[in-house]
């Protein structure tokens, strides 16, 4: 931004428009956004409610899906509150440190939940090819150790961000053309050489997403050529096992990348596509994985339709 004499100045608040050319319209649809996100909150805590309490579940497939439900409610609090905030009581503000903090926060969650799915694909590899050594490869203090290093590495990878947005001078607006904040949408206002953030992003991409997706679609080319070998019974039971972290897989990468390309082709600032892309990233992976597992997988779906039954027993006179 500008002060008044003219000379380049620090942002010390945006402004988020929210939905670019609805605003109108913008009280009438926080209501359906707020019912995904309560729906979103419930379906997770409740996948980590079963994992914990049903010691039959203490197996690295539901310890990472516990870590994938946990992810899921961060990534969709970093972003709901504030977005509901704008949409209801048009508070469009946020503070520049507050939206680093976000920013940050959804970046490096987004970063582990990429971990996890990795994790959870190479404990289905290990299942599926290497059945005999499942036991003694994937034991409870290594699944640990493996979300630990997921923290790690989505801290760390972003650990720059704030220093590099920090530095950049705001000359042009502060005003984001998203419901939240994000790197991409917050360096396009500075009005300075910003090809360092940029690279930066193209390496965080690339080490974490990138990377990431394309060991996860090793495993699964491993997992097929194992899977071909068998039985049709046996074939059927090993697809089973793996439909709902392929879904998982599809649903959380899609609309990222989807994203970043529209980021990346989509010029103009005031369109709605790369809104309704950020949105549909942070809150369709947190509503969508707790309904896949819940209907695909048999032991988390009976345990809900259990906990259903007792519940429905103990509100009846």
């Amino acid at each position: 931004m500008v002060d008044p004499s003219g000379n380049e100045s620090s942002a010390t608040y945006f402004i988020l428009i929210g939905l670019p050319g609805l605003e109108e319209a913008q009280f009438w649809l926080a209501f359906p956004l707020c019912s995904l996100y309560f729906i979103a909150v419930l379906g997770n805590l409740t996948i980590i409610y079963i994992v914990w309490t049903e010691h039959s579940l203490h197996e690295p497939m539901y310890i990472f899906l516990c870590m994938l439900s946990g992810l899921d409610v961060l990534i969709s609090t970093s972003s709901m509150p504030k977005m509901m905030a704008i949409f209801w009581f048009n508070s469009t503000t946020i503070q520049f440190d507050a939206c680093l903090l976000q920013m940050f926060a959804i970046h490096s969650l987004s970063g582990m939940e990429s971990t996890v799915l990795l994790a959870m694909a190479f404990d289905r590899y290990v299942a599926i090819c290497h059945p005999l050594r499942h036991a003694t490869v994937l034991t409870l203090p290594r699944v640990t150790k493996i979300g630990m290093a997921a923290v790690v590495r989505g801290v760390a990878l972003m650990a720059p961000l704030p220093f590099f947005i920090k530095h950049l001078p705001f000359c042009r607006s502060n005003i984001l053309s998203h419901s939240y904040c994000l790197h991409q949408d917050v360096m396009k206002l500075a009005c300075a050489d910003i090809r360092v953030n940029i690279i930066y992003g193209l390496i965080v991409i690339i080490s974490a997403i990138g990377l990431d997706s394309l060991l996860i679609s090793l495993s699964y080319l491993l997992i097929l050529k194992t899977v071909l070998g068998l039985t049709h019974e046996a074939q059927a039971k090993a697809f089973g096992t793996c439909v709902s972290h392929v879904c998982a897989v599809f649903i959380f990468y899609v609309p990222f990348i989807g994203l970043s390309m529209v980021h990346r082709f989509d010029k103009r600032h005031d369109s709605l596509l790369p809104v309704i892309m950020a949105n549909t990233y942070l809150l369709v992976p947190p509503v969508l994985n707790p309904i896949v597992y819940g209907v695909k997988t048999k032991e988390i779906r009976q345990r809900i339709l259990r906990l259903l039954h007792v519940t429905t027993h103990t509100s009846d006179p």
